[in-house]
């Protein structure tokens, strides 16, 4: 099966915008290059190589993000692709550097950048107990720890990314076994599927998209929580089956700020709101947005160019 590649040129600061846009038109795959990878890579001394061109360990701020089409959908998708792409830049208004933003694609053959994937995503330790772990990897984990097994890059959501990182942290300060979670925007399924892992009573994973549904829904049975864990596709506006005493919605200050109105009334009186996707020029207007609707700002994190929140809903 042959397979458009379309790179777009970026920067480390807008590679999740992209990374989020191009996930609308590809069910085969996301990658991120991002010199800053290679640079803790050497520093962290995690890799070794025996040369390395001089000039990758310079931080030139250069991302390239990568995602595969099918050659018959390319006509289709790449003009929505580069409307898209056009949209977030007038509508982000200069609040990060984006690099050049431009698009080249090659033809490739069959699969083989999805055996390149596997080889290098390795399992991931999060938070103290969380430990996402590929499914083809045998990992031994040790007593404290929960492992949650995870089937190719389907959707969004491996754990490598700091947003989903400090979801996961966040996740586990304020977890207890009666929880009963909502993880919006699901992805893969791993806020949810370790939530249920980690004691939660029960979660609900939700997204609009069917590949990351389908996606969530393989992956549950994978750790098998599907017992526990409800799968819908579906945006909750109306939706007035799902109630949870912890939301997580990892996503952008813009969706999250047009989820405003509608989250309140899926989160019990009392209950956790986890936030992330944040960069730092939205975060004082997500926090405005969410403070005006009663919720209280218990604590915020970040990495990187990111940060989370969580909040506390008030009882009414």
């Amino acid at each position: 099966m042959k397979f458009t590649e379309v790179t777009v040129h970026t920067t480390s600061e807008g590679s999740e915008l992209i990374a989020d846009i191009l996930w609308r038109y590809s069910n085969y795959g996301m990658a991120i290059s991002d010199v800053k990878d290679v640079i803790a890579l050497q520093r962290d001394k995690v890799m070794y190589w025996d040369y390395m061109d001089e000039s990758l360990t310079k931080d030139t701020g250069e991302a390239l993000v990568k995602a595969f089409v099918t050659v018959e959908d390319t006509p289709a998708y790449m003009p929505q692709i580069r409307a898209d792409i056009e949209e977030m830049k007038e509508n982000c208004g200069g609040c990060m550097p984006l690099g050049s933003l431009e698009i080249t694609t090659r033809t490739v053959e069959g699969d083989d950048w999805i055996e390149i994937w596997r080889k290098h995503f390795r399992p991931i330790h999060i938070g103290g107990r969380v430990v996402v772990v590929p499914e083809w990897i045998k990992y031994e984990k040790k007593p404290e720890e929960v492992a949650v097994l995870l089937d190719s890059n389907m959707a969004f959501g491996t754990g490598e990314h700091e947003t989903t990182a400090m979801c996961l942290e966040l996740l586990q300060e304020y977890l207890t076994p009666q929880s009963v979670c909502l993880d919006v925007g699901c992805g893969s399924g791993i806020l949810g599927i370790s939530a249920v892992l980690l004691g939660a009573k029960s979660a609900y994973l939700t997204d609009i998209d069917g590949v990351a549904t389908d996606s969530a829904a393989h992956n549950c049975k994978l750790n098998g929580v599907d017992g526990k864990c409800t799968v819908k596709r579906t945006d909750l506006i109306g939706d007035g089956e799902i109630i949870a005493d912890i939301v997580l919605a990892n996503i952008t200050a813009d969706v999250l700020t047009r989820l405003a109105p509608t989250l309140p009334a899926h989160i019990k009186d009392g209950g956790t709101l986890i936030l992330s996707g944040i960069i730092k020029e939205k975060l004082d207007g997500v926090l405005k947005v969410y403070g005006a609707l009663g919720f209280e700002h218990l604590k915020t994190v970040s990495r990187g160019e990111w940060f989370a929140v969580s909040f506390k809903k008030g009882v009414n």
